[in-house]
């Protein structure tokens, strides 16, 4: 059995929504000290919809992928319902991972969280 699916192989070579946002209505940022990966989420939201996404990402096939992936599963959904995104949905999507990469579907999780509660707190004030 191959390491990874072809879901992740073709989200790792062909990532999607790579970039900055300049003027990003959220970000968040999260890393994993113990294999030196680093995640950067940017959300650009309208009406409470996320109308773009992008992600900076710093580390193996399945944190690049983790990031594609959980960027077009909220690409166009409501703020609420990216809120609800779990790291298993992003694995799920990915035709799942290795145990031991598990981890980078919960940064990509984790980072998406962060964005949205940078979102959030800039909405409130």
């Amino acid at each position: 059995m191959a390491l990874y699916s072809e879901k992740v192989m073709e989200h790792f070579l062909h990532p999607r929504n790579v970039g900055i946002i300049e003027d990003a209505d959220g970000v968040g940022e999260v890393g994993n000290a113990k294999c030196g990966d680093i995640m950067k989420m940017y959300l650009k939201i309208d009406n409470d919809i996320i109308t773009d996404v992008k992600f900076e990402t710093f580390g193996c096939a399945s944190a690049i992928a983790s990031s594609s992936m959980a960027t077009e599963l909220i690409k166009g959904k409501p703020v609420s319902e990216a809120m609800e995104l779990t790291n298993k949905a992003v694995a799920e999507a990915l035709d799942g991972l290795p145990q031991h990469k598990i981890h980078c579907s919960v940064l990509a999780e984790e980072a998406i969280q962060k964005a949205l509660d940078n979102y959030n707190s800039r909405k409130e004030k």
